[in-house]
């Protein structure tokens, strides 16, 4: 009997659902990209209020010596209404509305757009080029590709375990695992941190992957700035580095 009463406040410890404060905002997170060595653009993670919600933007644009036979402009943005979602036991602070992709790399364009209900569990896509509309079945926990960074950067990650998250993307349902490989101390331009490495297994065209793999180094402390990331492409690899923090 003694033992039970003990048992009984650890399990409601265990299941009760933890916070992710998921959301700084403002935030604005700018990097340089590289390749090979060289730069090739500039790209930007930013968080904001927009009154009725919260609003990610992720913005990358190639440097003028690329542009000049492969120019780069991505937008991407996730919007989100207030309210709480758990997901796995955390409670994340906001529920997805839409997503909106805009690319231009090179001759090859994307302007697709996702709106999610998940009270009906439903999700509207829209691909604006091809003048294409469809509804998709998803649960009741699925984010989009850049929500579900977000939601990543703010949940307990234990090397040697896997977060589990549910994604919509382009027309497919994924169920992605996020490997937490190491912690490892690295140095930048912006100082020396102690990160915690993982790597999203997923095939998307948002900011988790596109063609291969990709490597995220977050602080090793409770926000989480993603401070590196690099990613292979058709030749060689391209490195995103945190140049600065607002």
């Amino acid at each position: 009997m003694h033992g039970l009463c003990l048992l009984l406040p650890l399990l409601a410890l265990f299941f009760m659902p933890l916070q992710a404060d998921a959301f700084k905002v403002p935030e604005k997170l700018q990097y340089d990209l590289t390749w090979t060595g060289l730069k090739a653009g500039e790209a930007t993670l930013e968080v904001t209020d927009n009154g009725t919600g919260i609003a990610i933007t992720s913005r990358a644009v190639s440097a003028p010596w690329v542009s000049l036979f492969y120019t780069v402009e991505d937008v991407v943005v996730s919007s989100l209404r207030k309210g709480q979602l758990t997901i796995n036991g955390v409670s994340f602070g906001a529920v997805p509305a839409s997503y909106r992709i805009k690319i231009r790399e090179g001759r090859h364009r994307r302007d697709k757009e996702s709106v999610f209900d998940l009270a009906s569990r439903k999700v509207t896509y829209t691909n604006y080029l091809d003048k294409e509309t469809a509804s998709f079945d998803i649960s009741g926990t699925t984010l989009d590709p850049l929500s579900s960074f977000y939601f990543v950067r703010h949940v307990p990650l234990e090397v040697g375990r896997s977060v589990h998250v549910e994604v919509f993307d382009s027309k497919k349902f994924y169920q992605v695992e996020v490997k937490v490989l190491k912690k490892e101390t690295i140095k930048t331009d912006l100082g020396t941190f102690n990160t915690i490495v993982i790597r999203p297994l997923l095939k998307s065209e948002g900011i988790f992957n596109r063609k291969g793999d990709v490597t995220i180094w977050l602080t090793d402390d409770e926000r989480r700035l993603p401070v590196m990331l690099k990613t292979k492409i058709v030749v060689g690899s391209v490195k995103a580095t945190l140049v600065r923090a607002l």
